[in-house]
């Protein structure tokens, strides 16, 4: 079993370049879309309570989208900043842990089921990794089984013991039978 140390970086886009650029556009224009929305939510809100409330006023406003259109943009560029400062690191934490998931179960593919998927402790998918080296370990197990049951199979073979042979290959057809293809 190998033993892997992490080091977390700023940013690192080396992690899988489709699935994060996926990831990026979706949360962008969320972002994107909600943020226009709200402006223009408010705009329009504000436009109206503040044109019924200053309409008997002694003071002459000559636009309110004077007076709003500041904030609006305000809070429309905080509102992006933030989200673009949200999409570049929140694919990390999911692509992140994927791309390690993704990398480890070609060793399972491979045959490997001594594989064990270590995340650090923080990690957004650790329970989904939990369930993954639960399935690898039951796999591990089962191959066990049956090797073991193939060896209890070629040694009665060996020694020409036919009670033996028929037990052996029972016991080995009964250890398939729970694989289910």
């Amino acid at each position: 079993m190998q033993s892997y140390k992490y080091k977390r970086k700023l940013l690192n886009l080396s992690i899988e370049k489709e699935f994060q650029r996926w990831l990026m556009v979706r949360i962008l224009g969320v972002i994107i879309l909600s943020s226009v929305l709200a402006a223009v939510v408010l705009f329009f809100y504000a436009r109206h309570e503040t044109v019924t409330s200053f309409y008997s006023a002694h003071i002459k406003i000559r636009r309110v989208s004077d007076l709003l259109l500041p904030v609006i943009l305000c809070g429309s560029f905080v509102s992006m900043l933030a989200g673009t400062f949200l999409a570049f690191f929140l694919p990390q934490k999911i692509a992140g842990p994927l791309y390690r998931v993704e990398k480890e179960l070609q060793d399972v593919k491979a045959g490997n089921f001594t594989v064990v998927i270590k995340l650090r402790q923080k990690d957004t998918l650790k329970s989904f990794v939990d369930v993954v080296n639960s399935v690898v370990a039951e796999l591990n197990q089962g191959a066990s089984d049956l090797q073991a049951e193939s060896q209890v199979l070629q040694k009665a073979l060996a020694s020409d013991d036919g009670p033996a042979i028929t037990t052996a290959a029972k016991r080995l057809h009964a250890a398939l039978e729970r694989i289910k293809t």
